[in-house]
């Protein structure tokens, strides 16, 4: 197995309880006994790793509950680790979880090891223990003792290996494509932008392609069995709900095929020799499936190379009417375009008023907060990316719940003003995106469907009835 090495290594080694062989182990903890004190100082001299394991391996047994087996343990993950033994680095980092549960540096060392080992295998259990580990991981709080900075360098090189293990989980395990996708989404969008043209961002961008095409195969099913639902619709009322869910269908379909060119497209742009040949078939076959012919699959390829500000740039110039474009599009240019482009936009919202469709994310009674572009809405935990001001605050029976959501009429819909918004830079746990705040909205509320009105048929009056007999 390839040495374990990862982008964080700097920052966890910041967390290691041994530094030197000394007496203090470690600021607070004081070893009483002197034979264990020689012990662990021999243990920590050694050289050799092989023997160094061996004699920490010993003290362990010697001293079970030796005030300074946290520390231990942790030379131990890093004495396996310099010779490449993932067996038993896994075992010691296990070891040291059990004593101190959120210890990141043990979690991301298991989840780097066991994902391998579910990549390898596809083991049910391997991959869930993975996810399992790495959803502890993306949960851990900053400890008292960590500085900041250091915490942000430890999150932002784990992070990403967790998203990944837990997509991998998804897809490998629980077949839960969709699930996958939206990891492996978060994933690469905690990447810097030349992350993703190398090492593990490259191979989940290809990931995220094949992760598409296997959810294709089940949107496809669906959409042949909503178009089989139009024919068999038996009045107009459910003639009319089956269209609309045929077309979704097919839309979602389509939209599989399209996402999993543009991320083959992506991959291939920056894959090494040896994977571009393959990565071109399928490339191309899917193309093909969707557009019949691989006329336009070119402009593809050079969209996927692009750059967010390039990719923006391209998108401006290319809209003629830049007051048509989708509002999580214009918050995409509004996060990653280049100062004059992000102006250029703005110019044309500011003061301008605008329905906004979206989830609550929480709500008062004077401010909605909404989660409206495709990334606020997969991302974990969802976040706000509008902010809307309410024009009259609400009674406290109608502030919407969270999870809630609005529409464009004749669902309900909330419309407000663009005021100001602000570029917000990467997080360890959100792509750079952009927070739009709105002024002056107004609820107009959901529109319902009218009762059918029944007529019945009126009785003749006594003067009409016919003539009898």
């Amino acid at each position: 197995m390839k040495k374990l090495v990862f982008a964080s290594v700097m920052a966890l080694a910041s967390i290691s309880l041994v530094s030197s062989p000394m007496l203090r182990a470690q600021d607070s903890i004081t070893i009483k006994d002197p034979q264990e004190f020689n012990a662990y100082q021999l243990a920590n001299t050694q050289s050799d790793p092989k023997t160094k394991a061996g004699q920490l391996e010993d003290f362990l047994t010697k001293y079970p509950q030796s005030v300074v087996k946290n520390a231990v343990l942790d030379a131990l993950i890093d004495t396996y680790q310099s010779l490449n033994d993932a067996d038993h680095t896994l075992s010691a980092a296990s070891r040291l979880l059990q004593v101190d549960p959120n210890n990141m540096k043990s979690i991301f060392i298991s989840v780097f090891i066991k994902k391998g080992q579910c990549a390898k295998t596809s083991d049910a259990q391997t991959c869930d223990d993975a996810a399992v580990l790495a959803q502890k991981g993306l949960a851990a709080t900053k400890p008292a003792d960590v500085k900041d900075d250091v915490w942000k360098t430890m999150t932002g090189g784990t992070y990403t290996a967790f998203h990944s293990a837990i997509a991998l989980d998804d897809i490998l395990s629980k077949k839960d494509f969709n699930a996958g996708i939206s990891e492996y989404r978060t994933e690469l969008m905690l990447y810097p932008a030349d992350q993703t043209t190398k090492g593990p961002g490259l191979w989940d961008t290809l990931q995220l392609a094949e992760a598409y095409i296997k959810q294709e195969a089940i949107d496809g099913k669906a959409a042949l069995k909503a178009a089989a639902a139009v024919k068999a619709a038996a009045d107009a009322d459910a003639k009319a709900a089956a269209v609309k869910a045929a077309k979704d269908a097919k839309d979602a379909d389509g939209n599989d095929l399209v996402q999993a060119v543009w991320f083959y497209a992506r991959a291939w742009n920056f894959a090494p020799a040896s994977l571009k040949t393959p990565i071109e078939a399928k490339m191309k076959f899917y193309f093909t499936k969707y557009h019949g012919n691989v006329e336009g699959l070119d402009a593809v390829k050079t969209s996927a190379a692009a750059t967010p500000a390039e990719i923006v740039h391209k998108l401006m110039v290319a809209t003629t009417d830049l007051n048509t474009l989708a509002l999580s599009d214009k918050e995409y240019i509004l996060a990653n375009g280049n100062q004059d482009d992000a102006d250029k936009l703005w110019a044309l919202m500011k003061g301008k008023a605008t329905p906004v469709p979206g989830e609550v994310i929480s709500a008062t009674a004077s401010v909605i907060q909404l989660a409206v572009s495709p990334d606020a809405k997969e991302a974990t935990p969802k976040y706000a990316d509008f902010i809307v001001n309410l024009k009259t605050p609400l009674a406290d029976k109608d502030i919407p719940a969270a999870g809630s959501a609005y529409g464009i009429q004749p669902a309900a819909e909330l419309d407000g003003t663009y005021d100001s918004y602000t570029q917000v830079a990467a997080t360890d746990a959100t792509a750079q995106t952009a927070q739009i705040v709105l002024t002056n909205a107004t609820i107009v509320p959901e529109k319902k469907k009218a009762a059918p009105v029944h007529h019945t048929t009126a009785k003749p009056s006594a003067a009409h009835k016919p003539a009898g007999n």
